[in-house]
């Protein structure tokens, strides 16, 4: 009997992620989307006792797009979701998927010693995690 390989939430992130202001324009946010994966911004803290937010496409879709709502007149901080729900590095993938199903989430940041070092996403844990582990 072989001892399951486990896979950390570390292997299997993106480190590249773009961070924006909360001020922001909708605008503004989408010209932070540097990244040609990345479907979500960081919002940066105001000040070291403020939370990490997470502004994602759909958000953007949903409550600017959907709702007819003018884009350059929207601010990040209107949209987005605050506080986030984040995950530690060392975290398991197989928790890391647990988390994503018990809270319906598709993405979160990674933080370590409360700076965000990367974004993992069920995309990420499927391809990157499990079909390596099935090779």
């Amino acid at each position: 009997m072989s001892e399951e390989q486990i896979i950390r939430v570390r292997e299997v992130m993106k480190t590249a992620f773009d961070e924006v202001d909360g001020m922001s324009t909708i605008v503004e946010a989408i010209k932070y989307m540097r990244h040609k994966d990345n479907k979500s911004l960081i919002v940066s803290k105001r000040n070291p006792d403020d939370e990490y937010g997470i502004l994602l496409i759909s958000d953007i879709a949903r409550k600017v797009l959907g709702q007819g709502r003018s884009p350059d007149r929207v601010n990040v901080y209107e949209v987005m979701a605050k506080p986030v729900i984040s995950v530690d590095p060392e975290m398991n993938i197989r928790y890391c998927a647990q988390l994503f199903e018990r809270f319906e989430l598709s993405r979160a940041p990674v933080l370590e010693n409360g700076r965000v070092i990367g974004i993992v996403s069920l995309t990420d844990l499927v391809l990157k995690g499990l079909c390596e582990s099935i090779k």
